[in-house]
């Protein structure tokens, strides 16, 4: 058996950390069900299922970034999802980017262009 800096991206710690990041955003996507559920405005209703968006789209990338660190391809995430190696590359391209990059958007805020202003 050796030893060294290389660790299996497979390994506990990997899963561990996966499992953590998923039980957080699993959360997350419970309370916004709960708020959209006792929500009496319309916008209350607006701004749960804004989150419950925004927390299954980060569960999503992470679950990706996890099946990669697996050894899934990209065709095989592609036809997950009915795409083409290179559809599921963009698709997923900013979250690949921000996972190199060790950094993620701040909440609320998302990459793209800007909004435009209302009349």
């Amino acid at each position: 058996m050796t030893t060294g800096v290389n660790i299996s991206l497979t390994g506990a710690g990997c899963r561990y950390d996966v499992m953590m990041a998923s039980k957080s955003l699993l959360r997350r996507i419970t309370e916004a069900l709960g708020s959209l559920d006792i929500a009496d405005a319309p916008m209350s209703r607006l701004d749960a299922a804004r989150r419950l968006r925004e927390a299954a789209e980060e569960l999503e990338a992470a679950q990706v970034e996890a099946a990669r660190k697996a050894g899934a391809t990209w065709n095989e995430i592609g036809a997950c999802y009915g795409l083409t190696k290179q559809g599921a590359q963009q698709r997923f391209r900013a979250a690949r980017n921000q996972a190199k990059a060790g950094t993620a958007p701040p909440e609320g805020k998302k990459a793209g262009p800007p909004a435009s202003p209302s009349a």
